[in-house]
């Protein structure tokens, strides 16, 4: 079964981008994440959508 949430650290590695890049763009709203337990969490649909939104950006 896949994670349903991931951390920044293993959103990065996801992307292929680095730690600092994933936590510039949940500060600039492009990607989501929330606060629980004082963790960040992305949920795994989220970096789904953000491929997705890469995508469409690169077909316009």
């Amino acid at each position: 079964m896949d994670p349903l949430f991931y951390r920044p650290k293993d959103a990065a590695v996801m992307l292929g981008m680095s730690r600092t890049a994933v936590f510039r763009l949940i500060k600039s709203g492009e990607l989501r994440s929330i606060k629980h337990d004082g963790y960040r969490l992305i949920p795994a649909a989220a970096l789904v959508e953000f491929a997705h939104s890469l995508e469409c950006e690169e077909v316009a």
